[in-house]
């Protein structure tokens, strides 16, 4: 019996949310292809082109109600590409090659740090708070390994001199990518909604700062994000154990 038209499973993709995530895509691959021909600051500046792309898809897809299982997984792998593999050969290309073995490890350990988190954050869509993200998110790590190349071209800082502060950098942006330290999420910011008229001043103020030294501050910016995920979760462990020791001593007095 053949099934009418309207029964019929529809087929095919939603064109605009999956234009962002190639366009993310593309950026990670033209890093990859800038530094291969040694332009170091070109590729990083189109891996933070990538992160401004991922940062629409997803948005995107909730704002006109299009997501799907084929956008999410398209979205992981495209991540995987433009904050996995590419910072860390962009990385390794400017200053961890000079490092032999140390310096591909260090490479490695960040790639496969990245594969291990988009995995852990794909197994707890619709479990984990959606205030705050386990481990440092992808996008942010690589804003971190980028930007201090970035950094590095713009005030003639040489990436075999920096060798150890990059191997360093690296591994750090990597291991807390699969730590569980807890980082805000943003997630719960609405641009819908009505704000303050003092909001829009100090997105005017920040785009302004962010304009004079774009590389140093947005590096110094996502530094201090990383810096935030451990502070934060210490200054919750703090309080859950004065919480607990509370309320042991009320027991106790009560007894």
């Amino acid at each position: 019996m053949a099934t009418s038209h309207s029964g019929r499973r529809r087929r095919g993709i939603y064109l605009l949310p999956n234009l962002f995530t190639t366009g993310c895509l593309f950026g990670g691959f033209y890093g990859i292809t800038a530094a291969m021909n040694g332009h170091f600051a070109l590729a990083a500046t189109a891996i933070f082109a990538a992160m401004i792309m991922d940062g629409l898809d997803g948005r995107v897809a909730r704002l006109t109600h299009t997501q799907t299982a084929f956008g999410a997984e398209y979205d992981s792998l495209s991540d995987m590409v433009s904050f996995g593999v590419a910072p860390a050969l962009v990385m390794y290309l400017w200053s961890l090659s000079s490092l032999a073995k140390l310096g591909w490890f260090a490479a490695f350990v960040y790639a496969a740090a990245t594969a291990l988190r988009l995995a852990r954050f794909n197994t707890q869509i619709g479990v984990e708070d959606k205030r705050y993200f386990q481990g440092l998110p992808s996008p942010s790590a690589a804003a971190i390994v980028t930007g201090f190349i970035w950094v590095g071209e713009t005030y003639g800082l040489q990436g075999e001199a920096m060798r150890y502060v990059a191997t360093l950098i690296t591994l750090a942006a990597g291991l807390l990518m699969v730590s569980n330290f807890r980082y805000y999420s943003f997630k719960e910011f609405d641009i819908r909604r009505r704000v303050p008229f003092v909001v829009i001043i100090a997105i005017v103020l920040a785009l302004a700062v962010v304009a004079t030294q774009p590389q140093l501050v947005l590096f110094l910016a996502f530094a201090a994000y990383a810096v935030s995920g451990p502070v934060w979760t210490f200054i919750e462990l703090r309080r859950r154990r004065r919480a607990v020791r509370q309320r042991l001593k009320r027991r106790r007095e009560r007894s």
